[in-house]
């Protein structure tokens, strides 16, 4: 037993000394965070925990009541603790647990600590607050960044390298969202070719960021099956959208307007995925996307089948295809497609929180199955900092237990655990992401 006891402790302290690459973030930039009124409800509820507030019978309405940081605190305690006490036991309860007690002090979360809590949370919102959790607490060394909420502020390259989206490129479906493109792009855009054209200078600008990546989630709003319409598909498409032209070009358009439905606008947006697919090869610019569970609640999870891509891998085999989220619950779809495909990884971001269990089953199941420079190992995938924490060191659990687990089985040597462990949590992303020559601050 003492034997058994040292490996694991050994593995644990290697996986402890790593520093790790991040491979997905949704930070709020500090400088808006520290503008804001910080509390337990209104900065920890932004997601993920809230939906399992939400699954387990918390209305939306009452969500929003204790998000609501003009509200009294002791009020949104009593409507939160009913569903707080069933959730606090999922992966994003635990998170928040974890985060509580290494950050604060704080062991519980409960009736006699959640003020004191709170206060701690407040007291935190100042600069440099940000340094001290992601490279002191978590010893991230850098976070890809997709800043979808946050796309006007500037991304602290010290911290982070970012990722672009270029969905919006895909959806439009009436002229106030093509007016939205050309005050980005500072292009004039009336027909397709004007669209095209548009997208190369976004492509333009993110590099000028210091993007190190595609990132696009459209599998929250339709199918991952792209198919290979042509040009004059795409054109007839667009030029519906375009006319119809409101002659005050008002910019709030409730609705969404009259143009095209979004079904009808599919051979639009599959048309314009391949050409961000020849862009991002071009720039050789790996593409993060989006597959499996869909934050929130209630959702066509069919969408999100990672198998669904097969036809773009087939298409590109030069694009780099990181597969988020494992593909959870198709994570051994996904696990497949990187067996197959030598330009597919595949990422556990997300996972550890969603459940610590299914990330060591697929951790397990993955190191027996795919290379090990393509698997990518940790992904915080929160808004506020303190979640990022905690999901790195569950991370960091979950990778140094199986890496014990498959060495005690006999299936790997000590040396060569320890070294994918360092593949899985940093290098492996490293080189995708071609971190050595990013920007930085």
């Amino acid at each position: 037993m003492e034997k058994k006891d040292s490996l694991d402790r050994r593995i644990q302290e290697e996986i402890e000394a790593i520093a790790l690459v991040d491979t997905h973030e949704h930070t709020t930039p500090e400088s808006e965070r520290n503008q804001q009124t910080t509390d337990l409800f209104s900065t920890w509820l932004l997601h993920y925990a809230s939906s399992d507030l939400v699954s387990a019978g918390m209305s939306i309405p009452t969500l929003g009541r204790i998000r609501d940081a003009a509200r009294p605190l002791e009020e949104r305690w009593r409507e939160f603790a009913p569903s707080w006490r069933h959730a606090r036991t999922t992966g994003y309860g635990r998170a928040l647990l974890l985060a509580a007690r290494d950050l604060f002090g704080i062991e519980d979360i409960n009736e006699s600590t959640w003020k004191e809590l709170s206060e701690k949370i407040t007291s935190a919102n100042q600069p440099g607050w940000y340094r001290k959790v992601i490279k002191e607490k978590a010893k991230i060394e850098v976070a890809i960044l997709d800043p979808i909420y946050y796309e006007t502020y500037p991304v602290d390259l010290e911290l982070f390298a970012p990722a672009t989206r270029f969905d919006p490129f895909l959806v439009p479906r009436t002229r106030v969202h093509l007016d939205s493109l050309e005050h980005s792009t500072n292009c004039s855009i009336h027909s397709l070719t004007d669209l095209e054209k548009a997208l190369g200078v976004g492509f333009s600008q993110a590099l000028d960021r210091g993007t190190v990546a595609v990132k696009t989630a459209l599998a929250y709003f339709r199918t991952l099956d792209y198919q290979r319409p042509t040009r004059h598909q795409a054109e007839s498409v667009f030029n519906r959208i375009v006319s119809h032209v409101d002659p005050m070009r008002v910019r709030v358009h409730p609705g969404g307007g009259e143009g095209p439905s979004w079904e009808e606008c599919k051979v639009l947006q599959d048309y314009m995925m391949h050409q961000v697919l020849r862009l991002a090869l071009e720039y050789q610019l790996p593409i993060q996307v989006h597959t499996g569970l869909q934050e929130g609640v209630g959702n066509v999870l069919a969408n999100a089948n990672p198998l669904l891509l097969t036809d773009l891998l087939l298409e590109y085999p030069e694009v780099k295809f990181d597969l988020f989220h494992a593909g959870y619950p198709f994570a051994f779809e996904a696990g497949c497609l990187a067996k197959n495909f030598p330009n597919v990884w595949v990422d556990l971001c997300w996972v550890w929180i969603i459940s610590p269990f299914a990330g060591r089953r697929i951790l397990h199941e993955w190191i027996e199955t795919i290379p090990s420079n393509k698997i990518l190992g940790f992904g915080g995938d929160y808004r506020f900092v303190e979640g990022s924490y905690a999901h790195s060191r569950m991370a960091r659990e979950g990778v140094a237990q199986v890496l014990a687990e498959k060495v005690k089985e006999g299936y790997l040597a000590e040396e060569e655990a320890l070294e994918m462990g360092k593949k899985i949590l940093r290098e492996n992303a490293w080189e995708l992401f071609g971190l050595d020559k990013r920007k930085r601050g």
